[in-house]
Parts: structure tokens; sequence; C-alpha cells
């Protein structure tokens, strides 16, 4: 995956000249993007389990507002993704996350058309249909808290491809955590703390 979006920016590159500069100055506040995603898990936890949660490509779609052509907001959805749980990489059951982010954001703006990004914000996990295996269930009675607050980083550029289209190219590291516990009483934190690289197409009305 990473890769694939360093071979399309470097295409991009050698092929943008004086069209992309010429894009249109006429842009409205709202920019809409879908984006395939490959989330790649850090999977540190304090359980002395070894849990962790299979990678996967997911789709993303963001809806972003610029308040000025420099700072704008960032809204990024997906759909509740399901997960396997591993304890030391055997399977013990499966869950799903619903990770809402919300990004305030600073677009650079003297690149020749191309439009670079950085940005900072909040995440919000819910933790829904947690299912751990009979035997798991039987000698550990387990849970984890269902709610995560963390922050959220994130680098990207949007490259214009005709009026009021972009190729855009996204890296985020969002903090996402839950306490785990065992007939009731907390055994440590499983720390998801997913990379998330993007390639996907934007639209600006």
């Amino acid at each position: 995956m990473h890769k694939t979006l360093l071979a399309l920016a470097a295409v991009c590159a050698m092929t943008s000249g004086a069209a992309f500069a010429q894009q249109s100055t006429s842009e409205g506040p709202f920019m809409v993007r879908v984006r395939a995603v490959n989330l790649d898990s850090a999977n540190k936890d304090s359980t002395g389990l070894g849990l962790s949660v299979n990678d996967k490509v997911i789709p993303e779609l963001d809806v972003s507002y610029f308040f000025t052509p420099n700072i704008a907001a960032e809204l990024i959805l997906t759909y509740p993704q399901k997960h396997t749980l591993r304890a030391e990489g055997a399977r013990i059951g499966s869950l799903k996350h619903l990770p809402p982010t919300l990004l305030a954001q600073y677009h650079f703006t003297n690149f020749s058309g191309f439009k670079p990004y950085v940005g900072a914000g909040v995440n919000y996990t819910r933790f829904s249909s947690v299912r751990f295996d009979p035997a798991v269930q039987a000698a550990l009675s387990p849970s984890i808290d269902k709610n995560s607050w963390g922050g959220a980083l994130q680098v990207g550029v949007d490259i214009p491809l005709s009026k009021n289209l972009y190729l855009n190219l996204d890296v985020k590291k969002v903090f996402i955590s839950t306490d785990v516990h065992s007939a009731g009483t907390k055994v440590g934190t499983f720390k998801v703390n997913p990379v998330l690289a993007g390639i996907g197409l934007g639209w600006r009305f």
C-alpha cells in the first residue's frame, strides 16, 4: 500500500506542469473525499496476553469545510469495521469498531497547484459486537471498555486532476485504546493506535 502511494505521487509530480497550476479560483468551501485506507495497528497492550487485531483495507468518507483558503475542518467517517481479536497469535474472538474523527487542518497554497496539508484533532471510537470464544469466556469472563477518546494527527496532499477534482494521498496516526477486564477486574490496556495510509479522490464545490 505504501509503495503504491509513493508511486502515484511520483507519477503525478512528473505530469503536473502548468495544467495543475491553473486550477479554478472559484472553488466552493466544501470538499468531499472518498478513500481506500490501509489500517495498520500498533497492537500494544499491558495485559501480558499479546493482544492484537488484524490489519485491513477499509473504505473512508470525509467531508471538509474551508473557513479560509488555508484553514479547514474535516470529519472522517466509515461504517463499523469487524476485526479478529487474537492473543499471542491465537484467535480468541472478534469485535467491531466505529472511529469517527474530527480534525482541524492547515492547507499550504504556494506549491504550484499541489495542496499539502497537516491536521490534528480528536477521535472517538465505539467498540461493539464484542464476542469471545466460548472457552475464553468460560475461563476468564473477559470484557473491554466500549468507548475510546484519543488524539489524531494527519499529513496529506490534494493533487489537481481537473476542475474541482483531486487525487488525495493521506496518512493519519490515530490513538485508540481500551481497558481490558477479567471477571470485572482491570488487567491492562490494549492500544490499537493504528497508522492509516489512504488514497482516494476529492471533489471541491
